[in-house]
C-alpha cells in the first residue's frame, strides 16, 4: 500500500470546522493556541464561531491550515504515514508542514500574509472565476488564449481540478467572453465561483511580488516525504521551493496531473485531511480505482483508521 496524503484549499472552510476532532481530542488545543498566539487572535472562535471573517481570505488559509495540521497529528498517532504529500493551492502549505519543510509556526505566519497578499492584489469586481465542466482541455485553453489576443485583456485556465472541471480566472470581461464562446464550442455546463479574486492568474502578479518578499525570512528545511508542487505536478526539488511557491499564487494549479502522477508512482491509496470533501470528489473524476479516505471529524478519523489498519 502507497499512501498519499492530500490537503484541502479554500473554499472548503465552514463555521465550526475542527470542533468535533477537538472534543475527542483536546490535545489538539495545542495547534489553535500557537496560531493564536502568532497571528494575535483567537483562531478557536475563527474556527467555531465567526460566519464572516472565515470566508475572508486572510483568515480562512490559516484557519484551514490549523485544522489541517491537527487532523495530521492524529493520523501519525495512529502510526499512518504518508509516502507523499500534495496539497491545493493553500493546502500545498499543510504538505510542505507534514514533509518538515516548514514549521508549523512559520507556516501560519506566512499563509496569513499569503492571504492578505492576494486578498489586496486585485479590486473587486476586477476579475472573476468560472468552473467549465465536461470540455476538452485544449479547446479550453486554446479559446482563452484567442480571447487574451482578441481583447488585449488576460484569461486562462487557473485550476486543471479534474479532467471533467478546469476552472478559467482572468479580467471579468476577458472570462464572460470566453465562457460564451465556450459555451458557442459545446460547453453545456460553467459556474461562476463566489471567490474574493481571480486565484492562480496573472493578475495576482502583485501578491506574488510581496510574497516573494516575504518569503526571503522564512527557514525552508530538506524534504522528509517528497511534496508534490502545485505548479509542475512533480516533487519540489529542495533549494528551489521558496520560488515554486512564489509562482504558485499566479500559475495555474495541475491537481489532476499531480494526481495522475502520485498513480504513476504507485500510489493506490489517498486520505484527503482538512475541511469538506472536495479532493475526494475530484479523485472520482480522476481514478476511480484509488482507494479514498477522508479526516475531517472523529467518525471520518476513525473509518479511516479502521479501513487502513483494521
Amino acid at each position: 500500500m502507497t499512501i498519499a496524503f492530500l490537503y484541502a484549499g479554500q473554499g472548503a472552510q465552514y463555521t465550526g470546522m475542527g470542533q468535533d476532532i477537538l472534543n475527542h481530542h483536546p490535545e489538539l488545543t495545542t495547534y489553535f493556541d500557537q496560531a493564536s498566539e502568532i497571528l494575535g487572535y483567537d483562531m478557536k472562535a475563527l474556527c467555531f464561531e465567526d460566519e464572516e471573517k472565515i470566508n475572508q481570505t486572510e483568515y480562512t488559509q490559516p484557519a484551514i491550515l490549523t485544522v489541517s495540521t491537527a487532523f495530521s497529528s492524529l493520523l501519525k498517532e495512529a502510526g499512518i504515514e504518508a509516502d507523499y504529500v500534495a496539497g491545493l493551492s493553500l493546502g500545498e502549505y499543510a504538505a510542505l508542514v507534514e514533509s518538515g519543510v516548514l514549521s508549523f509556526e512559520a507556516a501560519i505566519d506566512v499563509v496569513s500574509h499569503r492571504g492578505r497578499f492576494m486578498q489586496a492584489a486585485v479590486p473587486a469586481g476586477v476579475g472573476k472565476m468560472v468552473a467549465v465542466m465536461k470540455m476538452d482541455r485544449k479547446v479550453i485553453e486554446d479559446i482563452c488564449l484567442q480571447v487574451s489576443y482578441d481583447m488585449g485583456k488576460y484569461v486562462a485556465p487557473a485550476n486543471y481540478n479534474t479532467p471533467k472541471q478546469i476552472v478559467i480566472g482572468g479580467y471579468a470581461d476577458a472570462v464572460d467572453e470566453a465562457v460564451s464562446r465556450l459555451a458557442e464550442n459545446g460547453a453545456k455546463k460553467m459556474v461562476e465561483l463566489n471567490v474574493s479574486g481571480p486565484f492562480h492568474t496573472e493578475l495576482l502578479a502583485e501578491a506574488s511580488k510581496q510574497l516573494d518578499s516575504y518569503l526571503d525570512y522564512v527557514l525552508f528545511n530538506a524534504q522528509q516525504i517528497p511534496v508534490i508542487s502545485n505548479t509542475t505536478a512533480l516533487p519540489h526539488e529542495d533549494g528551489h521551493i521558496k520560488d515554486m511557491l512564489v509562482e504558485q499564487v499566479m500559475q495555474p494549479v495541475k491537481w489532476s496531473d499531480s494526481i495522475e502522477y502520485l498513480i504513476a508512482q504507485g500510489v493506490d491509496t489517498v486520505i484527503e485531511i482538512g475541511p469538506g470533501k472536495t479532493l475526494s470528489s475530484f479523485m472520482k473524476q480522476i481514478n476511480k480505482d484509488i482507494r479514498v479516505f477522508r479526516v475531517e471529524d472523529e467518525e471520518t478519523l476513525q473509518a479511516t483508521i479502521v479501513g487502513l489498519k483494521g
